[in-house]
Parts: C-alpha cells; structure tokens; sequence
C-alpha cells in the first residue's frame, strides 16, 4: 500500500516552512511527498487578487493529484494550511492529519511584544541583521494587501464552524513560543474537534516555525510514529 503526504505551507509563506519536516519523511520512509505553492506565495509574494477559494483549491488540486498515485494518503498543514487540511479532511477521505502551528486562532499580543522589543534591542545594538525573524516579518508587513488577510480570515471562518464532524485521526503540534498564533489554540481544536484519535505535542521553545525549533528531532519521529498507524 503506497502513502502519500500531502504538505500544505501558511498563509504569506511557501514550501520552505514545512521542508525540514518533509525532508525527515523522504529519509525515513518511501512514501510520495507533494508540497504545493498556494498561488501568490513563495519566494515572491504577489497576493494581488487571490482569493481564499483559489489557495483552497489549488491544495484540492494537489490532493487530487496525491490520491491518484497513493492509496493512503496523509495531509499534514502548516498554520493557514493545518485549516486547509481540515477542510479537505471534510471533502475527502483522509486517513490522518498533522496540524503544526495551526492557525485556529492567531495573533499572541504578548509574545508578539516580546518579540517587536528584541527586535528593538537589536536595532539599538545594531545588530539588526542577525534577527532573521524580524526580517521575515518586516518583508511580510511590507508585501501583504489587507484583502489578502481578510481572504485569510474567510478561511478560518469558512472551517470553524465544522470541527465537530471532522473525526479523522490527528496529530497537533504547538509551540509554546509561538508569536503568531497563541498556545491556546492547539487545546481549542483539540478540545472541539470530532475526531477520537488526537494526540497533543506541546514544543516548549517552538516559535511558530515550527519546523524548524530546538526540539524538532524529538517531535519529528512522534508525528511519525502516529503517521505510520493504520497502515
């Protein structure tokens, strides 16, 4: 029986985000692994005109694209994507989810001030340069339309009201650190969501990059060990 995984990235990001994840999958299994760009993401954003409906189809597209080549198939979804995952979940079948920093609820005001004073003190030391997460950030505030986040915010609403009647098996990951979307957010779509199959992960140091945290070698093979059930 072939798996295949299907790696959804976030909202104003790319492939990038879930890569370390998804390179850690092609070295310990044989499975198929998709990791599309949603339009107008990627190395260069251009959101322009796109719309939620066009990100969620172009993740349908790529599934579709997976289910012809795999007989079991996985999605594991980034922020915005951990939503877009939920949403095929309730139009496909899906034998597991993996939900990484999932963006049910968003913005942490508090570590986001932590996170905008660090980057102060390296301005003040200048050391600016060093703080890559500033830059990310300072390239985002800079290239996201306010209609490209409302389109994100269609997403989110277009999802919320169906986590009861999604019961498929599922894997969250959250980091305790995570300036983009609060730690209460994993508890939320754990609490509320149909499925009888969930597993929890709280990362102590994960920042919402998840991917790439201090504690990724611990987390990598748990979220594999369950993506491996049922097979």
């Amino acid at each position: 029986m072939k798996t295949g995984v299907l790696c959804i990235h976030g909202f104003t990001g790319g492939p990038f985000e879930v890569e370390p994840f998804a390179d850690y999958l092609s070295e310990q299994t044989d499975w198929v692994i998709e990791i599309p760009t949603l339009p107008g993401h990627g190395e260069k954003l251009e959101l322009g005109e796109q719309s939620a409906e066009v990100w969620m189809m172009e993740a349908e597209l790529a599934l579709k694209r997976l289910k012809a080549k795999a007989d079991r198939v996985i999605i594991v979804g980034f922020s915005m994507g951990g939503l877009i995952a939920l949403y095929l979940s309730m139009r496909y079948k899906i034998d597991r989810l993996v939900l990484l920093s999932a963006a049910v609820k968003y913005i942490s005001p508090v570590q986001i001030r932590e996170e905008v004073r660090e980057a102060m003190r390296d301005v003040l030391g200048r050391r600016i340069n060093q703080n890559a997460l500033y830059h990310l950030y300072e390239y985002k505030f800079r290239n996201t339309p306010i209609r490209s986040t409302i389109e994100f915010l269609r997403v989110v609403k277009t999802v919320e009201p169906y986590y009861h009647l999604i019961d498929v098996p599922v894997f969250i990951v959250q980091g305790e650190k995570d300036s983009v979307v609060p730690p209460s957010a994993a508890k939320h779509i754990y609490d509320h969501l149909g499925s009888k199959e969930k597993q929890l992960y709280h990362s102590a140091t994960g920042k919402h990059l998840i991917c790439y945290s201090d504690d990724a070698a611990e987390w990598f093979p748990k979220a594999l060990q369950f993506m491996r059930l049922g097979q």
